[in-house]
Order: structure tokens, then sequence, then C-alpha cells
């Protein structure tokens, strides 16, 4: 069945001189892998450039339901982004986002908009001029929303613990170790309730953001089954004073 639809770069992996497995994640039917052959003349509508992480392109392909590898028929760029390609911090925070969404979308069927939340939100990164440092902490906490373990925000209170595990918030100091203490827990509560406009006003340095980073990673792994650690992680911990 011939199926047109967009679709966002995650992972490509080298397949042989001049094909690549090129994983990414598509508006009508969630998660797909493709199997491209990657002409080396110049003048080829199928370009090298169309698969780097987070690229939004608009295709057309033969969808084969049981199929473990689908052949793009028709392709092209979606959104060309100005700054991102060229931009070492925006290519670093692309670069973490694809590797983290690689592993937490490998299930997700269709899902509309989680789709488009993800697109919105790189091309809001694409035109941001700065105060974007919090950007990947903002972009992972609301993405829980649309993958099924957003946090029950109703139990906040100041003084308060964060339950990674069950995803609320409580008075009590869970009987595991997997929570945060009122300090952090309190960063999370905000950082659920900023979008990208508002979210400059949250001020913090390298480390603290850093450790949020690290926390909000260990309650997707929690959530996530076999996710594992980033490789893109230290890169992405050097950015921002």
């Amino acid at each position: 069945m011939l199926t047109k639809t967009r679709a966002i770069v995650l992972h490509t992996l080298k397949f042989g001189e001049a094909s690549m497995i090129v994983d990414m994640f598509t508006e009508q039917h969630g998660r797909l892998s493709f199997m491209v052959r990657i002409p080396k003349t110049s003048k080829a509508r199928v370009k090298k450039q169309f698969f780097q992480p987070m690229t939004i392109l608009d295709m057309a392909f033969d969808y084969r339901q049981r199929a473990n590898l689908q052949h793009i028929r028709d392709i092209r760029l979606a959104v060309p982004f100005s700054t991102i390609p060229f931009d070492a911090v925006k290519l670093s925070l692309s670069l973490f986002l694809a590797e983290f969404l690689y592993y937490c979308t490998r299930d997700e069927q269709q899902n509309a908009p989680l789709y488009q939340y993800i697109e919105n939100s790189m091309a809001w990164l694409d035109t941001a001029g700065q105060a974007y440092a919090n950007f990947h902490l903002v972009f992972m906490m609301h993405l829980s929303r649309f993958i099924g373990f957003y946090p029950n925000l109703e139990g906040f209170v100041t003084g308060c613990y964060f339950d990674l595990r069950n995803a609320s918030f409580t008075n009590e100091v869970p009987l595991h170790p997997d929570f945060v203490h009122p300090e952090e827990a309190s960063r999370i509560n905000t950082l659920m309730r900023m979008g990208y406009e508002s979210m400059h006003l949250f001020q913090m340095n390298r480390n603290e953001r850093n450790r949020i980073t690290e926390l909000i990673i260990h309650y997707y792994r929690l959530h996530i089954p076999q996710m594992p650690l980033l490789h893109s992680l230290p890169i992405l911990q050097e950015l921002f004073a």
C-alpha cells in the first residue's frame, strides 16, 4: 500500500557499500525501519544528508505491515533547518535527542500527537536565537505525556518528594531508592509547568542542569524496559555554562 507521510530520522546504520538502514518515527505508522540505497551521483534525488539525525522528511513508500524493512519510493526534505546543522550547540542537542528518542519510541505505533510534538519542538529549536539551555529538559519531561508516564502533578506541595517509580509527588519518603529529594522535586515540578517560551525564566548552572538531566534519564529508564545508557550524554553535559 502506497503511503505518504512525514518522518523524523532517528538512527542510521551503514549496510554494504552504498546502502544504509534508517530508523524513523513516522506520522502515519510510528516507528519503522527502511533500507535506503544512496546513489553515488550528486544528481540523485536520494541524498545522504537527508538522513542526518532529527531531519524531517516528506516521503512515499510501499507500506508492508509484516516487513522488517520498508523501501522508499520518493523522498524530500519537509522542513529544511536553517541553524541546527551549522550551530555546534544545537547540533549536539539534536544528536542527543535523536538517541534518546531512538530508545523511547521503539514500540510506538501510530501516534500523531507525539509526532507533531517532536516536529514542532525541533522547528522551535531551529528558530531559537538564545535562551534554549533548558530545551532538552522541557522536551524530555513533556514527552512523557505522549508515551504513557506523565507525572501526576496534583500532589505537589512545597517540601514533598518525587517518587520516580510511581511518577507522583508524595509527602512521605518512598520505601525504595528511586525518588527525588524536595529541592530537586520542586525543580522538576517547575519544568513540567513550563514551555519553551518561558523556560529561560528557570535559571540553573551547568551542574544543576546536568543533575536534572540525569534524573530525567533515570526516570525514563525505570519506565522503559532495557533502555541503555546514552552515548551522547557526556557531550550534552559539556554544553552551556
